[in-house]
């Protein structure tokens, strides 16, 4: 039987319209099955889309799948911050209270997320990664920089070679020379099927340093896909950085999107606790369209 579905997109990662990452989220989604999900998010073509079920443990706020237009993920981080803000933003329009935080049960663990307000009015909020930072392997400078269609001495590996790590989604974290290289990345399909997927890491995130505490970067998936905003990649890479630094704690302002016209500001930090670091990421959020679909 075809039901009416709520849904509503959301600009996450920016303060604008028009910025940052679009998200779909679909608001009641009991009912549908995995093919019927994966079907509507292809469907949308965002590069993920949100399933809003009820949870399985009443203690938490909801059971949410996330899905690309061609897989479900783990976990991811612009999919909880859009969601949770959609969730919020539909409890004050129905005159309901607000929470100060939200949790919701993924594949890859549990992800709270507190909410931020402004004036009275949810804007965004901050997500807690679902798992400590993990390292797998290291790749060589050379195959990475093909795969970007760069140069080898554009890979910086001072800090560190190109190193697959995860906090709940895994990817290879490259650092690079400049913004001048950061900006003529032009991913290399061929050179991408031979160095990738590797420890389970299919998509490659490339940063540079451009201050104290602030970092541009741009990320690019397996299908040669640029994202505008990643904020699972970028507490990823907030948590290796504090690893490699050796420090308690660090903060990170990273702008991501430019080069594609969708300019995105994420906060990232990340801490050492009980022998593992943590990591978070947050920005702001702003709601764009709402309908229904048949599904």
């Amino acid at each position: 039987m075809t039901t009416l579905r709520r849904y509503v997109t959301t600009d996450v990662f920016t303060d604008r319209p028009f910025g940052g990452n679009p998200l779909a989220v679909v608001l009641d989604a009991e009912g549908l099955d995995t093919a019927a999900m994966q079907a509507i998010a292809a469907e949308f073509n965002y590069s993920e889309t949100s399933f809003v079920l009820p949870p399985r443990d009443p203690a938490n706020t909801a059971h949410v799948r996330i899905f690309t237009p061609a897989r479900e993920m783990p976990f991811a981080g612009h999919p909880n911050l859009g969601t949770a803000f959609a969730l919020a933003q539909d409890l004050a329009a129905r005159g309901q209270p607000v929470p100060e935080h939200v949790v919701f049960e993924e594949i890859a663990g549990l992800v709270k997320v507190v909410l931020r307000q402004r004036d009275g009015a949810v804007t965004g909020g901050e997500l807690s990664a679902p798992q400590p930072l993990s390292l797998a392997s290291a790749l060589e400078p050379a195959a990475i920089a093909a795969c970007l269609s760069l140069q080898p001495g554009d890979v910086v590996t001072t800090a560190h070679p190109p190193q697959v790590a995860s906090v709940g989604v895994a990817f290879v974290l490259v650092e690079l020379a400049g913004l001048e290289a950061l900006g003529r990345i032009r991913p290399n399909g061929t050179a991408w099927s031979a160095a990738l997927p590797r420890d389970g890491a299919q998509s490659i995130y490339a940063y540079v340093r451009t201050g104290a505490g602030t970092l541009q970067s741009r990320m690019f998936t397996r299908q040669l896909y640029e994202d505008p905003a990643t904020g699972s990649a970028t507490a990823t890479t907030g948590a290796l950085l504090l690893h490699l630094a050796g420090e308690d704690a660090l903060e990170w302002e990273v702008r991501q999107g430019v080069e594609m016209g969708r300019p995105s500001l994420l906060r990232a930090r990340a801490r050492r606790e009980n022998g593992e670091v943590r990591a978070w990421v947050g920005g702001d959020c702003v709601p764009m369209m709402a309908g229904t679909l048949r599904a």
